[in-house]
């Protein structure tokens, strides 16, 4: 998997299989608790005043470069780190982009973040994630909004947020939703066809010879597993297909629940031949069951999922799936954000990804 290299700071409670980096600090003769270092201690070592220590660190252009080099030189060794909200009331900006997401260690969130870590490598502006550690809790709390105030708070310029489970938001920055609550909102959304590409995905799996079609939803607090659904429901119909609403199981866009749900639809008197996974991750927990109980991918069930991760690739046989564009919307939301900081005030509102089939090796036509 390839590696992320920003400059993030995350909050919140961070899933124990995330690895945080370790920075080991070697200070001199004036050793010092790192949280007792005040802007004083480093004009002082550094021999200038106050003001001009704050002059270094809000990158005023009229610092000397020895006097710059020395400051900065100081701050390192003595490990001061400035407040973010103190020098956001004192410059009106922090430099600062804030990206606020249910988890950070699922693929769906990494590609997002490759997509945000291209352009924040490429700009000016450092990155602070906030996250739960956990999709469930994140929306059972429905904390997106305090998150996103507490971020604007002076402690960032500007908010990304990823997939919010409401459309309740007052933000006194920037703001950009990645596959919002609702579609019609007054703030910059991306989002894909979602509505579509379930589409796509049924009429392939129709056009295969499949009818007896299951699907596993995504959280229905989100409009993407909604307009999910309803394409899935509306291509069986156009199919000349009658619902069956024993083939329809609810998930939340998480391995372990599609795993569950694979089981209890395998487990029929008369089994789907074909399942319709919400996403990439269910589709894994498809295969999961799906080997627990002897069935074979796609000799028995064909399997066909939506996002097009990396990893889909490496299933065995590699997933069918709908390609979403998520790395790309991570790199669209970061643009959008850094040139509207920049004083861009884009007229667009909605930018939807078109999404494509991707077929592979996990379905089949039926004899």
């Amino acid at each position: 998997m390839t590696s992320i290299n920003v400059r993030v700071i995350i909050l919140g409670n961070v899933p124990s299989n995330v690895s945080s980096a370790m920075i080991r600090l070697k200070i001199g003769p004036m050793r010092r608790n790192r949280k007792s270092i005040k802007i004083q201690d480093v004009a002082e070592v550094a021999g200038v005043s106050v003001s001009t220590v704050s002059r270094v660190l809000n990158n005023k252009d009229d610092v000397a470069l020895e006097t710059l080099e020395k400051v900065q030189g100081v701050i390192k060794k003595l490990g001061y780190a400035s407040s973010l909200a103190a020098r956001g009331m004192r410059s009106h900006h922090t430099n600062v982009i804030g990206l606020v997401m249910s988890e950070v260690d699922s693929s769906y969130s990494f590609e997002i973040l490759r997509g945000v870590n291209r352009v924040i490598a490429e700009s000016d502006y450092h990155l602070l994630i906030y996250t739960s550690g956990s999709a469930s809790k994140f929306r059972s709390e429905n904390q997106e909004s305090q998150y996103v105030m507490l971020l604007n708070g002076g402690i960032t310029d500007g908010v990304i947020v990823v997939t919010p489970s409401t459309g309740s938001f007052n933000p006194h920055s920037p703001l950009v939703i990645i596959d919002p609550y609702q579609e019609e909102l007054e703030t910059h959304t991306i989002y894909s066809t979602n509505y579509e590409g379930a589409r796509d995905a049924i009429e392939y799996l129709v056009g295969l010879g499949h009818r007896r079609i299951a699907h596993i939803t995504g959280a229905m607090a989100l409009i993407s597993a909604a307009q999910r659904l309803k394409g899935y429901k509306e291509g069986l119909a156009a199919a000349g297909i009658e619902l069956d609403e024993t083939l329809i199981q609810e998930g939340d866009f998480t391995v372990e629940t599609a795993q569950k749900c694979t089981l209890r639809l395998l487990s029929l008197p008369e089994p789907p031949t074909a399942i319709f996974a919400a996403n990439d991750m269910s589709a894994t927990g498809v295969y999961q069951a799906a080997q627990q109980m002897g069935v074979r991918i796609p000799q028995d069930v064909s399997v066909i999922g939506f996002d097009n991760l990396r990893d889909s690739l490496y299933l065995d046989p590699p997933l069918t799936t709908i390609e979403q564009y998520i790395y790309d919307m991570g790199v669209l939301a970061t643009r959008l954000m850094v040139n509207m900081l920049r004083g861009e005030n884009p007229e667009k509102k909605q930018h939807v990804f078109q999404t494509r089939l991707v077929i592979r090796e996990s379905c089949r036509p039926l004899n």
